[in-house]
């Protein structure tokens, strides 16, 4: 049976999310639930224990109240597909309701941020009717590795994704290798740097109890800074870590730690308005 998931579309306000993420408005075809079932994950941490998080049979949102919603958006807004649940999950094969939003979102001439860990964007389907102009997408990778990435996620292979982002780049589309969450002990540094993609987006590993409880690849004893309910390095570590990471024309960083938030604005990140660092006229970007 599916349920529907009528959550679908959400601003947060009056929180640390909203004070730093230029793009707030989410829109989620799939909800309470996802396939990849990352032990990371964030959204199943808090879900997961209030008996929310079913990754077997997540819940699909009804793409006529979507359209309802897409029609009352501004044309030239943007708006992010994948805040808490990825559109690109398997079940899409099925459902196709990430498919059919972004052709409303075209028709509307909305900008959408597709964040998702499948190659599942790159494929023809989508290559048909992903716009250029419209179109930013972030990949995200959490190891270089296949092996290890699969003991921790139920995404499609590390190694397909990079070679999503690598021919999506090529074609000249506005995409990123999203490394999310980074975690440096599971990352190859020479593999990572040798990835042909213009743009990477770095954003840390935050922790609370549940991803220590599902997640025991990691030593935590470095994450001492609390700060929003989550444990996070200290600055001077993360610091370090970025050091490592060469090659790419342009590096961001999405941060949660207010401190950390300005350090990177100031210091790194080549948009400090927009720490995802989308490709978007100036004159064209609205907020939804």
């Amino acid at each position: 049976m599916v349920l529907e998931f009528k959550s679908f579309y959400k601003k947060p306000a009056g929180n640390n999310e909203s004070s730093k993420c230029k793009y707030l408005t989410r829109l989620d075809t799939f909800g309470c639930g996802c396939s990849h079932n990352c032990d990371y994950c964030y959204a199943k941490s808090l879900l997961d224990f209030r008996g929310l998080w079913n990754p077997l049979n997540p819940r699909v949102a009804d793409i006529n109240k979507i359209e309802k919603q897409i029609n009352k958006i501004a044309p030239g807004s943007v708006v992010r597909l994948g805040g808490m649940t990825d559109c690109f999950q398997v079940f899409e094969n099925a459902y196709r309701v990430t498919y059919k939003t972004i052709q409303l979102l075209n028709k509307r001439k909305i900008h959408y941020l597709i964040v998702t860990k499948s190659d599942m964007v790159a494929s023809d389907q989508y290559l048909e009717i992903l716009d250029k102009e419209l179109a930013h997408i972030q990949i995200s990778i959490t190891s270089t590795s296949d092996e290890v990435a699969f003991r921790y996620e139920k995404a499609p292979s590390t190694s397909r994704r990079i070679a999503a982002i690598e021919k999506l780049d090529a074609l000249g589309y506005d995409v990123q290798l999203r490394l999310s969450p980074f975690i440096p002990e599971l990352i190859d540094f020479d593999k990572l740097n040798s990835i042909r993609c213009n743009k990477i987006l770095v954003e840390f590993l935050r922790v609370n109890t549940f991803i220590k409880r599902w997640f025991k690849e990691i030593d935590f004893s470095k994450y001492t800074l609390k700060q929003s309910n989550y444990l996070h390095l200290p600055l001077e570590e993360k610091v370090q870590q970025i050091e490592k990471i060469k090659n790419f024309k342009e590096l961001t960083v999405c941060e949660d730690v207010t401190e950390h938030y300005n350090y990177w604005r100031n210091n790194v990140n080549p948009n400090k308005d927009d720490c995802c660092n989308l490709y978007i006229e100036q004159e064209n970007r609205k907020v939804a």
